[in-house]
């Protein structure tokens, strides 16, 4: 490591030096306190001196025998008072309330050269991502709440159960949520304080690796959550870690965020070089093929306010960090969870960019979600809810997300949130996703919301698998794979997600019966045609002009008895009349049909 670089926010590898290596018939601990006035180094509760290196401002301690497993922390003195840290670099740490960093082999033989070899942009392939929170996929203890550690299952345990699952419900990425070691379980990961360790909750840094090795291994994709923005309070993380504001701002105007957590100060170079160490550390070291990072409006305004202005030290970290993980990890892709609207989030930061590959839309999310929520009387005055999108979506890269933010806290599940009663709410959410699957952009459905799961997520318990007992939502789960596969299996629904050529409204004016035909086209010649009737009664003979009309035949239609409609599958109760280029068609109330021209 350059400290020059390290100084200047330039360095992506800040953990070569810093943190433990073993090495030399023993372990080297390194660490970064300007401030601190003396440290211990704690070693199996064993205290050894740490003396001064380089510039003066990194302590260094070698133990001869030390390691693998080992357990420390820094005593670090300043000003008359102490504070025991774990190590800031620390590669694993003590499953909580513990919290001492652990010495740790991150040694590991990959069998994912394959997928590794030919990962490339993105843009025109297929994502279909199931975000997931590792904890509470499955659980020992089935759907029991418990934070009892014993009731989780391993990282190498969930390999082959979640390939499995991936594979026979269509989906061919995973999004883990935070995976990052944190206190608290409640906060998902959201408030870490080791930005090095993956969670000892599930497992060793070596059954994390054989997690994504398998899933590569499948032709899946693995995207990590991880928070760029604020760490933990907790006195034996990154707080006064030296008994100064190290990584943090000194003022709590702007040092303390909405969540109680200390924001990072990126004035600081060392701050810089921390986090972009971080993240480069889990594309680099875990093979992992995207991040997707938290709250990028506190990265783009002070607080994420924006009559506060704009952070530009933040900002301009955010370019710098995601242009160097593009050109050191060929193949990645990150995505943004930026509620703003401020232009060039995924534009290449060599272009004045934040340099992200995707950002989630949420203004599609809030207001596609508020259109099924509202009562069919009144859906023909919040007609263009579901049009508006397209009125922006040039602007960037969007993903669509209906993600674990809209699974909690009182906002009801995705299917809870469906207008009416407990039998009306399926219909919907089946025109719901079938709408998601043709929007163009990228698509991320949280766990459980595949299932129409009722109850809101909470990280206790497990998914409400016992549901497909049931044969309603057993009936949705044969609908969300088959959409999913059909997702999959057709170009013309993502190969020109970001291209004008491929979509075109068909029908975006029938506010009177709620009514909405859109086109999806592959550079290949593949047309799609999908048919939403969201009003609560049929319609009719239902006329729609589409040019250039050739064979049409019904891919799947949400309304088909296998989902739990009320349409013999296979009856298509479609009409076409070729010669004047209009679709003749019945459509059940509160539904969608997919088309293939």
């Amino acid at each position: 490591m350059k400290t020059i670089d390290f100084y200047t926010g330039k360095e992506f590898y800040a953990q070569d030096y810093l943190g433990a290596h073993i090495g030399g018939g023993g372990v080297t601990f390194r660490t970064f306190a300007p401030a601190a006035d003396s440290i211990k180094l704690l070693l199996n509760g064993e205290a050894s001196p740490m003396h001064k290196v380089e510039d003066g401002n990194f302590w260094e301690a070698h133990v001869p025998g030390a390691g693998a497993g080992d357990r420390y922390e820094y005593r670090i003195h300043h000003a008359g008072s102490c504070q025991d840290h774990a190590d800031p670099y620390g590669f694993a740490m003590e499953l909580r309330p513990a919290h001492r960093s652990i010495v740790a082999d991150l040694s590991y033989t990959w069998h994912d050269g394959e997928w590794m070899g030919s990962r490339g942009d993105t843009h025109d392939k297929p994502m279909n991502i199931y975000e997931l929170h590792l904890g509470s996929w499955r659980k020992r203890s089935g759907d029991q709440p418990s934070d009892d550690p014993a009731d989780w299952y391993r990282y190498d345990e969930l390999a082959q159960p979640l390939v499995d699952y991936c594979l026979e419900a269509g989906y061919n990425y995973v999004e883990f949520m935070p995976l990052n070691e944190h206190p608290f379980d409640g906060s998902w990961g959201y408030q870490p304080t080791g930005f090095f360790a993956p969670t000892s909750r599930y497992g060793t840094p070596q059954q994390l690796m054989m997690l994504v090795d398998a899933l590569h291994q499948a032709g899946i994709g693995c995207i990590l959550d991880v928070v760029p923005v604020h760490f933990a309070t907790d006195p034996y993380g990154l707080a006064n870690y030296d008994g100064t504001a190290l990584f943090e701002y000194p003022n709590d105007a702007v040092g303390v965020s909405e969540w109680g957590s200390h924001n990072f100060m990126y004035s600081r170079g060392e701050s810089c070089s921390f986090m972009q160490s971080s993240a480069n550390f889990w594309l680099g070291a875990y093979h992992f093929d995207g991040l997707r990072m938290d709250a990028i409006s506190r990265i783009i305004y002070w607080q994420g306010d924006q009559a506060r202005g704009v952070n530009g030290n933040a900002v301009d970290f955010m370019r710098r960090m995601n242009g160097g993980m593009k050109s050191l990890n060929p193949g990645c892709f990150l995505v943004a969870e930026d509620s703003t609207d401020m232009p060039g989030t995924t534009k290449p930061a060599s272009e004045g960019g934040l340099g992200f590959d995707y950002k989630w839309d949420m203004g599609w999310m809030h207001d596609t979600l508020d259109l099924f929520q509202t009562d069919p009387y009144f859906r023909s005055g919040n007609y263009h809810k579901l049009s508006f999108s397209m009125m922006y979506f040039a602007n960037e890269r969007y993903l669509l997300p209906l993600s674990h933010d809209e699974n909690v806290h009182g906002k009801a599940t995705v299917a809870q949130k469906m207008w009416g009663d407990y039998e009306l709410k399926f219909p919907q959410a089946r025109a719901l996703y079938l709408y998601m699957m043709v929007h163009p952009g990228k698509k991320l459905n949280f766990m459980g919301s595949e299932i129409a799961q009722l109850r809101e997520w909470d990280e206790k318990r497990e998914q409400d698998w016992f549901m497909l007992r049931y044969p309603i939502h057993d009936a949705f789960y044969r609908y969300c794979k088959e959409l999913n596969h059909t997702y999959l299996d057709h170009p013309a629904l993502w190969d020109q997600d970001y291209e004008d050529a491929g979509f075109q409204w068909r029908q975006v004016d029938d506010t009177e019966h709620v009514v909405y035909a859109m086109e999806r086209r592959s550079r290949g010649g593949e047309r799609l045609l999908c048919v939403l009737n969201l009003a609560n009664c049929p319609q009719e003979d239902y006329k729609l002009e589409v040019p250039d009309l050739g064979t049409v035949c019904t891919l799947l239609d949400t309304d088909w008895a296998r989902f739990g409609g009320s349409t013999p599958d296979g009856d298509e109760d479609v009409r076409v009349d070729t010669h004047a280029g209009r679709l003749t068609l019945t459509l059940p109330p509160l539904s969608g049909i997919l088309l293939q021209l």
